[in-house]
Protein backbone atom coordinates (compact mmCIF):
# COMPACT_ATOMS: atom_id res chain seq x y z
CA UNK A 1 0.00 0.00 0.00
CA UNK A 2 1.26 3.98 0.46
CA UNK A 3 2.39 5.52 3.08
CA UNK A 4 0.79 8.83 1.90
CA UNK A 5 -1.12 11.07 3.84
CA UNK A 6 -4.81 10.59 2.77
CA UNK A 7 -6.94 13.25 2.41
CA UNK A 8 -10.60 14.91 1.01
CA UNK A 9 -9.07 16.19 -2.03
CA UNK A 10 -7.55 12.80 -2.34
CA UNK A 11 -8.56 10.99 -6.14
CA UNK A 12 -9.32 7.53 -5.67
CA UNK A 13 -8.81 5.07 -8.44
CA UNK A 14 -9.95 0.83 -8.19
CA UNK A 15 -10.05 -1.93 -9.20
CA UNK A 16 -12.95 -4.28 -9.32
CA UNK A 17 -13.16 -8.34 -10.02
CA UNK A 18 -13.70 -11.46 -8.36
CA UNK A 19 -10.97 -12.30 -7.25
CA UNK A 20 -8.45 -9.32 -6.97
CA UNK A 21 -6.70 -10.11 -4.09
CA UNK A 22 -3.57 -11.20 -6.37
CA UNK A 23 -3.60 -8.14 -8.45
CA UNK A 24 -0.48 -6.59 -8.80
CA UNK A 25 -2.75 -2.94 -9.91
CA UNK A 26 -2.64 -1.46 -6.51
CA UNK A 27 1.53 -2.01 -6.17
CA UNK A 28 2.39 -0.45 -9.94
CA UNK A 29 -0.19 2.48 -9.57
CA UNK A 30 0.03 3.55 -5.77
CA UNK A 31 3.96 3.66 -6.29
CA UNK A 32 3.60 5.51 -9.73
CA UNK A 33 1.12 7.93 -7.72
CA UNK A 34 4.07 8.33 -4.99
CA UNK A 35 6.68 9.20 -7.44
CA UNK A 36 5.04 11.30 -9.13
CA UNK A 37 3.78 13.20 -6.09
CA UNK A 38 0.30 12.79 -7.19
CA UNK A 39 -3.01 12.97 -4.61
CA UNK A 40 -4.29 9.58 -5.68
CA UNK A 41 -4.84 6.13 -4.01
CA UNK A 42 -5.80 3.03 -5.85
CA UNK A 43 -7.74 0.33 -3.74
CA UNK A 44 -8.96 -2.84 -5.38
CA UNK A 45 -12.52 -4.43 -4.23
CA UNK A 46 -13.91 -7.95 -4.95
CA UNK A 47 -16.87 -7.97 -6.66
CA UNK A 48 -19.54 -10.81 -7.08
CA UNK A 49 -21.21 -10.60 -10.12
CA UNK A 50 -24.46 -10.75 -8.55
CA UNK A 51 -23.30 -6.82 -7.05
CA UNK A 52 -21.84 -5.71 -10.05
CA UNK A 53 -24.81 -2.95 -11.08
CA UNK A 54 -24.59 -1.99 -7.46
CA UNK A 55 -20.52 -1.02 -6.91
CA UNK A 56 -20.30 0.36 -10.41
CA UNK A 57 -23.78 2.49 -8.73
CA UNK A 58 -21.47 2.91 -5.97
CA UNK A 59 -18.18 4.07 -7.76
CA UNK A 60 -20.10 6.70 -9.74
CA UNK A 61 -21.76 8.21 -6.49
CA UNK A 62 -18.36 8.49 -4.48
CA UNK A 63 -17.04 9.68 -7.67
CA UNK A 64 -14.48 7.49 -7.81
CA UNK A 65 -11.84 9.20 -10.33
CA UNK A 66 -12.06 5.87 -12.46
CA UNK A 67 -11.45 1.87 -12.09
CA UNK A 68 -10.15 -1.16 -14.15
CA UNK A 69 -12.42 -4.26 -14.47
CA UNK A 70 -11.09 -7.46 -14.45
CA UNK A 71 -12.63 -10.92 -14.72
CA UNK A 72 -15.38 -11.99 -14.45
CA UNK A 73 -16.49 -8.16 -15.42
CA UNK A 74 -15.11 -6.81 -18.55
CA UNK A 75 -18.16 -7.69 -20.74
CA UNK A 76 -21.15 -7.62 -18.34
CA UNK A 77 -20.08 -3.71 -17.51
CA UNK A 78 -21.04 -2.73 -20.49
CA UNK A 79 -24.63 -2.12 -20.00
CA UNK A 80 -23.91 -0.24 -16.73
CA UNK A 81 -21.51 2.70 -18.43
CA UNK A 82 -22.81 5.81 -20.48
CA UNK A 83 -20.29 5.07 -23.05
CA UNK A 84 -17.39 3.38 -25.13
CA UNK A 85 -14.34 3.82 -26.84
CA UNK A 86 -14.55 2.74 -30.46
CA UNK A 87 -12.12 0.26 -29.84
CA UNK A 88 -13.45 -1.02 -26.85
CA UNK A 89 -16.84 -1.05 -28.51
CA UNK A 90 -15.93 -3.26 -31.34
CA UNK A 91 -14.36 -5.83 -29.08
CA UNK A 92 -17.59 -6.00 -26.67
CA UNK A 93 -14.67 -5.76 -23.41
CA UNK A 94 -13.62 -3.32 -21.37
CA UNK A 95 -10.97 -3.09 -18.74
CA UNK A 96 -10.16 0.40 -17.31
CA UNK A 97 -13.04 3.01 -17.00
CA UNK A 98 -13.13 6.76 -16.77
CA UNK A 99 -15.17 9.28 -14.58
CA UNK A 100 -15.82 12.38 -15.43
CA UNK A 101 -18.27 13.85 -13.07
CA UNK A 102 -20.58 11.12 -13.08
CA UNK A 103 -20.12 10.18 -17.13
CA UNK A 104 -18.80 6.91 -17.09
CA UNK A 105 -16.87 6.26 -20.17
CA UNK A 106 -15.53 2.39 -20.97
CA UNK A 107 -11.84 1.94 -22.33
CA UNK A 108 -9.82 -1.65 -23.31
CA UNK A 109 -5.88 -1.23 -23.03
CA UNK A 110 -5.50 -4.68 -23.22
CA UNK A 111 -4.72 -4.59 -26.82
CA UNK A 112 -2.84 -1.10 -26.99
CA UNK A 113 -0.68 -2.45 -24.02
CA UNK A 114 0.25 -5.36 -25.91
CA UNK A 115 1.56 -3.43 -28.89
CA UNK A 116 3.24 -0.98 -26.98
CA UNK A 117 5.25 -3.78 -25.39
CA UNK A 118 5.93 -5.31 -29.19
CA UNK A 119 6.99 -2.73 -30.31
CA UNK A 120 9.23 -1.70 -27.02
CA UNK A 121 11.51 -4.88 -28.01
CA UNK A 122 11.46 -3.46 -31.67
CA UNK A 123 8.86 -5.68 -33.59
CA UNK A 124 6.36 -3.86 -36.16
CA UNK A 125 3.36 -6.17 -36.91
CA UNK A 126 3.42 -4.58 -39.94
CA UNK A 127 2.88 -7.50 -43.18
CA UNK A 128 4.61 -10.14 -40.00
CA UNK A 129 3.15 -13.73 -39.76
CA UNK A 130 1.73 -14.24 -36.70
CA UNK A 131 0.22 -17.03 -35.07
CA UNK A 132 -2.06 -16.37 -32.06
CA UNK A 133 -3.02 -19.40 -29.72
CA UNK A 134 -6.53 -18.71 -27.58
CA UNK A 135 -9.71 -17.15 -28.73
CA UNK A 136 -10.72 -15.42 -25.32
CA UNK A 137 -11.15 -11.57 -24.19
CA UNK A 138 -7.00 -10.80 -24.45
CA UNK A 139 -6.90 -12.65 -27.59
CA UNK A 140 -10.01 -10.77 -28.85
CA UNK A 141 -8.60 -7.55 -28.21
CA UNK A 142 -4.90 -8.31 -28.96
CA UNK A 143 -6.10 -9.95 -32.58
CA UNK A 144 -8.16 -6.13 -33.71
CA UNK A 145 -5.03 -4.64 -32.98
CA UNK A 146 -2.67 -6.48 -34.92
CA UNK A 147 -5.42 -6.69 -37.60
CA UNK A 148 -5.31 -3.08 -37.76
CA UNK A 149 -1.78 -2.33 -38.41
CA UNK A 150 -1.49 -4.92 -41.05
CA UNK A 151 -0.71 -8.21 -39.82
CA UNK A 152 -1.26 -11.61 -40.95
CA UNK A 153 -3.17 -13.74 -38.66
CA UNK A 154 -3.84 -16.93 -37.21
CA UNK A 155 -5.85 -17.86 -34.84
CA UNK A 156 -5.34 -21.37 -33.02
CA UNK A 157 -8.47 -22.69 -30.52
CA UNK A 158 -9.34 -25.53 -28.96
CA UNK A 159 -12.32 -27.52 -30.98
CA UNK A 160 -14.79 -26.94 -28.46
CA UNK A 161 -14.31 -23.24 -28.50
CA UNK A 162 -13.27 -23.11 -32.35
CA UNK A 163 -16.77 -20.38 -32.47
CA UNK A 164 -14.90 -17.94 -30.84
CA UNK A 165 -12.21 -17.78 -33.10
CA UNK A 166 -14.63 -17.71 -35.94
CA UNK A 167 -16.20 -14.67 -33.88
CA UNK A 168 -13.39 -12.93 -33.45
CA UNK A 169 -12.04 -13.64 -37.33
CA UNK A 170 -15.61 -12.46 -38.73
CA UNK A 171 -15.61 -9.57 -36.78
CA UNK A 172 -12.61 -8.69 -38.37
CA UNK A 173 -13.26 -9.08 -41.82
CA UNK A 174 -16.55 -7.30 -41.48
CA UNK A 175 -15.08 -3.98 -39.71
CA UNK A 176 -11.49 -4.20 -41.28
CA UNK A 177 -12.08 -6.50 -44.49
CA UNK A 178 -9.16 -8.31 -43.45
CA UNK A 179 -9.12 -12.09 -43.47
CA UNK A 180 -8.21 -14.23 -40.31
CA UNK A 181 -6.83 -17.92 -40.69
CA UNK A 182 -8.74 -19.82 -37.76
CA UNK A 183 -7.67 -23.63 -37.35
CA UNK A 184 -8.20 -26.20 -34.13
CA UNK A 185 -5.40 -26.01 -31.90
CA UNK A 186 -3.69 -29.35 -32.35
CA UNK A 187 -0.05 -30.41 -32.87
CA UNK A 188 -0.14 -30.74 -36.84
CA UNK A 189 -1.88 -27.60 -37.51
CA UNK A 190 0.17 -25.64 -34.77
CA UNK A 191 3.35 -27.28 -36.67
CA UNK A 192 1.89 -26.10 -39.85
CA UNK A 193 1.06 -22.41 -38.92
CA UNK A 194 4.39 -21.85 -37.02
CA UNK A 195 6.47 -22.71 -40.25
CA UNK A 196 6.24 -19.34 -42.04
CA UNK A 197 5.38 -17.84 -38.69
CA UNK A 198 7.41 -13.99 -37.49
CA UNK A 199 5.96 -14.02 -34.39
CA UNK A 200 3.85 -16.37 -31.68
CA UNK A 201 1.74 -15.33 -29.27
CA UNK A 202 0.22 -17.33 -26.29
CA UNK A 203 -3.09 -16.01 -25.26
CA UNK A 204 -3.85 -18.80 -23.27
CA UNK A 205 -3.95 -19.56 -19.74
CA UNK A 206 -1.72 -22.38 -20.04
CA UNK A 207 1.67 -22.29 -18.55
CA UNK A 208 0.08 -20.05 -16.01
CA UNK A 209 0.94 -20.85 -12.34
CA UNK A 210 -0.18 -22.92 -9.74
CA UNK A 211 0.43 -25.14 -13.62
CA UNK A 212 3.24 -23.71 -14.45
CA UNK A 213 4.89 -26.76 -15.55
CA UNK A 214 3.20 -26.42 -19.03
CA UNK A 215 3.43 -25.13 -22.14
CA UNK A 216 1.12 -24.79 -25.38
CA UNK A 217 3.32 -25.46 -27.56
CA UNK A 218 6.06 -28.47 -28.03
CA UNK A 219 9.95 -27.26 -28.15
CA UNK A 220 10.18 -28.81 -31.27
CA UNK A 221 8.53 -26.18 -32.94
CA UNK A 222 10.45 -23.66 -31.64
CA UNK A 223 13.64 -21.47 -33.57
CA UNK A 224 15.99 -18.86 -34.03
CA UNK A 225 13.74 -15.76 -35.69
CA UNK A 226 10.61 -16.63 -34.35
CA UNK A 227 9.73 -14.08 -31.84
CA UNK A 228 7.53 -15.50 -28.72
CA UNK A 229 5.28 -13.09 -26.79
CA UNK A 230 3.20 -14.97 -23.62
CA UNK A 231 0.88 -12.77 -22.01
CA UNK A 232 0.93 -15.16 -18.81
CA UNK A 233 3.06 -13.52 -16.61
CA UNK A 234 2.87 -15.32 -13.51
CA UNK A 235 5.38 -17.14 -13.34
CA UNK A 236 7.64 -14.66 -14.84
CA UNK A 237 9.41 -16.47 -17.38
CA UNK A 238 6.71 -19.46 -18.65
CA UNK A 239 8.03 -22.52 -19.84
CA UNK A 240 6.82 -21.52 -23.11
CA UNK A 241 9.77 -18.86 -22.73
CA UNK A 242 12.16 -20.57 -21.06
CA UNK A 243 11.86 -23.31 -23.89
CA UNK A 244 11.85 -20.51 -26.66
CA UNK A 245 14.46 -18.96 -25.67
CA UNK A 246 17.18 -21.83 -25.63
CA UNK A 247 15.48 -22.75 -28.84
CA UNK A 248 17.15 -19.32 -29.63
CA UNK A 249 14.02 -17.05 -30.25
CA UNK A 250 13.25 -13.46 -29.47
CA UNK A 251 11.05 -13.95 -26.49
CA UNK A 252 8.69 -11.57 -24.82
CA UNK A 253 7.46 -11.43 -20.80
CA UNK A 254 3.68 -11.28 -19.94
CA UNK A 255 4.81 -8.48 -17.72
CA UNK A 256 5.47 -5.55 -20.07
CA UNK A 257 2.12 -6.05 -22.02
CA UNK A 258 0.98 -6.04 -17.81
CA UNK A 259 2.70 -2.89 -17.28
CA UNK A 260 1.94 -1.17 -20.33
CA UNK A 261 -1.49 -1.89 -20.34
CA UNK A 262 -1.52 -0.19 -16.38
CA UNK A 263 0.61 2.94 -17.84
CA UNK A 264 -2.19 3.45 -20.25
CA UNK A 265 -4.87 3.51 -17.78
CA UNK A 266 -2.51 5.39 -15.17
CA UNK A 267 -2.78 8.49 -18.45
CA UNK A 268 -6.65 8.28 -18.69
CA UNK A 269 -6.92 9.09 -14.80
CA UNK A 270 -4.34 11.21 -14.21
CA UNK A 271 -3.04 13.07 -17.67
CA UNK A 272 -0.16 12.33 -17.06
CA UNK A 273 2.63 10.17 -18.52
CA UNK A 274 3.03 7.09 -16.21
CA UNK A 275 6.75 5.74 -14.40
CA UNK A 276 6.54 2.92 -16.70
CA UNK A 277 9.70 1.41 -15.48
CA UNK A 278 8.95 1.88 -12.28
CA UNK A 279 5.24 -0.05 -12.28
CA UNK A 280 7.47 -2.60 -14.19
CA UNK A 281 9.67 -3.07 -11.43
CA UNK A 282 6.75 -3.13 -8.68
CA UNK A 283 5.22 -5.93 -10.59
CA UNK A 284 8.45 -7.95 -10.63
CA UNK A 285 9.25 -7.39 -7.10
CA UNK A 286 5.49 -9.00 -6.55
CA UNK A 287 6.00 -11.75 -8.76
CA UNK A 288 9.76 -12.52 -7.71
CA UNK A 289 8.51 -12.89 -3.80
CA UNK A 290 5.39 -14.71 -4.88
CA UNK A 291 7.65 -17.44 -6.76
CA UNK A 292 10.10 -17.35 -3.58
Amino acid sequence: MTDKEISGKTQICALIGDPVEHSMSPAMHNAAYQALGLDYVYIPFRVKARELEQAVRGLRALNVRGFNVTMPHKVTIIPLLNSLDPLAEKIGAVNTVVNDGGDLKGYNTDGEGFLRALREKGMEPDEKNIVLLGAGGASRAISYVLAQQGARLAILNRRLELAWAEDIARLILEDLDIEVEVMELGAGQLAGALEDADILVNATSVGMSPESSKSPVPAALLKPGLTVFDIVYNPIETRLLREAKAAGARVISGVDMLAWQGALAFEKWTGQAAPLGLMRREALKLLEAHED
